[in-house]
Order: structure tokens, then sequence, then C-alpha cells
């Protein structure tokens, strides 16, 4: 018996924003009053899913693991 496994070794794990109408859909996307919760929830996503999180624009940050 052959068993095939599916591993993601990189994807985007989640969305960090403070501008909703920038966020993508079909990815967990949580909402920041201002910026320094943006990075506050970023940091604690990194803790949480081992994940790296990446500055896009002054508003949009991403959660990603790299493999």
């Amino acid at each position: 018996m052959i068993v095939l496994g599916t591993t993601f070794e990189k994807m985007i794990l989640a969305v960090v924003t403070t501008n909703p109408k920038k966020a993508p859909s079909g990815i967990c996307v949580f909402h920041c009053d201002d910026e320094e919760e943006m990075f506050d929830i970023a940091a604690k996503l990194e803790a949480i899913t081992d994940g790296i999180a990446h500055r896009l624009r002054n508003d949009l940050m991403i959660l990603v693991r790299h493999g």
C-alpha cells in the first residue's frame, strides 16, 4: 500500500492589516485598529504558528511559513 502525503512547505498563513479593504478573501485576516496593534498581533502569530511576518505596506503584513 502506498500512502501519498501533502506537505505545504511555503504558504501564507494569515494577513494582519489596519485597512480591511486591502485584505484578500479566502485567508485568515486579523483587522487591527492601528500600526502598533498590527505589529503586536503579527509578533504573537509568529510565535504561535512558527511563521515569519513580512510587512508589505504600512497597513498590511502577511504571516508566512517558509518550510
